[in-house]
């Protein structure tokens, strides 16, 4: 059995040491990995708050459980104003400097919204997995982060400046000739589209046992089984399908780079020999900037996120329902979804061209 992960918080005393490390374990086995290095960041992060805040204010410097409300409301306060131009005596903007130098906060402006959502939403969960009620439940604090929310809020950044769309696409995959990199790239960039716009740690996850080409000769279909996703937890994730080119792309990588089993997607060397690890996920931001470059887009024009995006975009312009697109890339929001949808659909609303 694996040890407890020492980034949860601990479990309730009154478990025994064996239910205490097996309660640990279903937490870490039922947690997608990003959602635990996420809870990692955080309780490091509001752990080093509170000991700050300890020597500016009145609080004990070690968290407590359950936390007390004064505690989570101030937690609250300290993250919904603009700290720059607060007295330099102001405990939040003391406090702030000091996650600054620790490396834990990147300027005294307001932090987005969704960056303090998330946080609170730890400190929540830290609460639930040790039985205890959590103080960010109580209405004063509510109406405060609801008030928060509001004043601060800002037009959401887009993950990638640009979509990929197929137009853009093509221009990538016409920079891929004859080389097993260039076989290998087109691969990633036609599977992390056509899939529905996966997601880099999703690619780099794949396994060739995670490919199904039994239906591939009779009726082209190539079927992709994911673990796991962002939204999506393990033994639940939909299959997924790749038709026509796609299909025949990732097909032609694995028959091309031999690839019985282990990691689908790997590094080739400088001599053009595939590798037998894995790719990293920065290694599919290192392909999606270099093909955009070589296919004359400037620095900076798309991330790999925006073959998610592109996806959707492409979709809403081809007139698909966004059912249909969600259930290949596996949104959970139809809100998420709809925005890629409500950019094109606003552009081709015949109420835009009045003046005309």
């Amino acid at each position: 059995m694996k040890p407890p992960v020492p980034h949860l918080p601990a479990s309730p005393p009154a478990l025994s040491d064996s239910d205490r490390d097996a309660l640990h374990d279903l937490y870490v086995r039922g947690t997608p990995e990003n959602t635990l290095r996420a809870y990692e960041r955080d309780l490091v992060y509001i752990s080093a708050w509170k000991a700050l805040r300890s020597i500016h204010g009145r609080f004990e410097a070690a968290l407590s459980w359950p936390e007390k409300e004064d505690v989570a409301l101030a937690f609250v306060l300290d993250h919904s104003r603009d700290l720059r131009d607060a007295p330099a005596e102001d405990p939040a903007r003391q406090v702030a400097e000091g996650l600054i130098g620790q490396g834990l906060r990147k300027a005294a402006t307001c932090p987005a919204p969704s960056t303090l959502d998330r946080r609170i939403a730890s400190w929540r969960a830290f609460h639930r997995m040790k039985n205890l009620a959590s103080p960010f439940d109580s209405p004063m604090i509510k109406q405060a982060r609801a008030k928060g929310r509001r004043a601060n809020a800002t037009k959401r950044a887009p993950k990638s400046a640009h979509p990929i769309t197929r137009r853009v696409l093509e221009a990538m995959l016409e920079t891929c000739f004859g080389t097993m990199r260039d076989c290998r790239d087109r691969a990633i960039l036609v599977l992390g589209f056509a899939s529905g716009g996966r997601r880099r740690s999703e690619l780099t996850k794949l396994m060739r046992d995670d490919v199904d080409m039994r239906e591939f000769e009779s009726k082209g279909l190539v079927w992709i089984s994911l673990v796991e996703t962002k939204t999506t937890i393990k033994g639940e994730t939909p299959r997924l399908v790749l038709k026509g080119r796609a299909a025949q792309t990732l097909v032609h990588w694995i028959e091309t780079a031999e690839i019985k089993d282990g990691p689908l997607f790997r590094p080739v060397s400088k001599a053009d020999r595939v590798l037998q690890r894995g790719l990293s996920s920065d290694a599919v931001y290192q392909i999606v900037q270099r093909r955009l470059k070589l296919a004359g887009y400037p620095d900076g024009f798309a991330s790999p996120h925006g073959l998610r995006s592109g996806f959707l975009t492409q979709a809403a312009l081809d007139g698909a329902p966004i059912q249909a697109a969600m259930r290949l890339s596996l949104h959970r929001s139809m809100g998420q979804a709809q925005q890629y949808y409500d950019d094109v659909d606003i552009a081709e609303n015949p109420a835009a061209d009045l003046l005309d």
